[in-house]
């Protein structure tokens, strides 16, 4: 088979890894640098070009999509998808888990548990938002953000009223999210891979952060989830249709919560903590996928 790594820098860690497992079990990689690739729609004509010249002959995609080009990015992805391509994470699929409110709806929608949130357009009545999700502390998040930017943890009602103004002073809308103050600022990263977990991880913040991003200085070890944690992480990836997922959630008095469902989730951490070779274990999704998909209607 010939499968193509979709990202904007062959050096980094992830795409390193999935090219070397593609080519470990026999087939031939490319790298594509979506952000550069030009799409041509004509009727029943789907075409890409990229380095002026037509994408052809490809069996599937592994799309790692950066948030800065989350549209752009989906749009490729969309059209290799009428061009009957396999990809490991459908267009839809990234574009619900990008934008945190509208997969906080379907998680909920779905009867995932998820920590109580709020969201309102530039609202002038910020004391009533607060205490909509228990009073402070609170989680302020801006609606797109990764590894931990754009989120803030607001002690005190006048803390989370100032941070609250000052976004919406930005034209930013925000979500306004309950504290779980007994996860200690630690976090389960769940990976999932078709409906399996493969592999997962405690992340724990450093001293003084409530954020247990690796990026931002976290430490990581190896766990076995539970079986209400395993459920929880496998019901969250179905319900956003994210067949290749990172899926962390925190622990509370009420139960594993749901906070986030990564469509390019990073291998580094994982695979480092772990020592499982995930990058072999998406190749392989790919083998065990591409035979019974190769009918599938594709929807736009």
């Amino acid at each position: 088979m010939k499968i193509a790594v979709l990202s904007t820098n062959p050096k980094l860690y992830s795409t390193k890894r999935l090219v070397e497992a593609i080519r470990t079990h026999g087939h031939e990689a490319l790298v594509i640098n979506h952000a550069l690739c030009h799409v041509m729609i004509e009727e029943e004509k789907p075409v890409i070009l990229y380095k002026n010249k037509a994408v052809e002959g490809i069996d599937a995609i592994i799309p790692r999509i950066g948030a800065s080009v989350t549209d752009y990015g989906c749009a490729v992805v969309r059209q290799f998808e009428m061009m009957k391509v396999f990809t490991t994470v459908k267009s839809q699929a990234i574009m619900r888990s990008r934008n945190k409110l509208r997969s906080l709806q379907i998680l909920s929608k779905a009867g995932v548990q998820i920590p109580k949130t709020v969201f309102a357009n530039q609202t002038k009545d910020i004391d009533s938002l607060i205490h909509l999700v228990g009073g402070p502390p609170v989680i302020i998040k801006l609606l797109e953000g990764t590894q931990g930017v754009g989120v803030v943890l607001a002690e005190s009602e006048s803390a989370a009223k100032s941070t609250i103004e000052a976004f919406y002073g930005l034209k930013t809308n925000v979500l306004i999210q309950e504290y779980i103050k007994e996860s200690k600022g630690a976090d389960i990263r769940a990976f999932v891979v078709g409906n399996k977990i493969v592999a997962a991880m405690k992340r724990q913040g450093k001293a003084g952060d409530f954020r247990s991003n690796l990026h931002r200085g976290g430490k990581a070890t190896p766990i076995l989830l539970t079986q209400q944690e395993e459920k929880a992480a496998l019901q969250a990836a179905k319900a956003l249709g994210v067949r290749v997922a990172g899926v962390d959630m925190i622990l509370s008095n009420r139960g594993p919560m749901i906070m986030e469902v990564n469509s390019s989730p990073g291998l580094e951490g994982i695979e480092n903590c772990t020592g499982v070779n995930v990058a072999d274990l998406i190749v392989s999704f790919i083998e065990e996928k591409i035979p019974a998909d190769e009918n599938d209607t594709i929807g736009v």
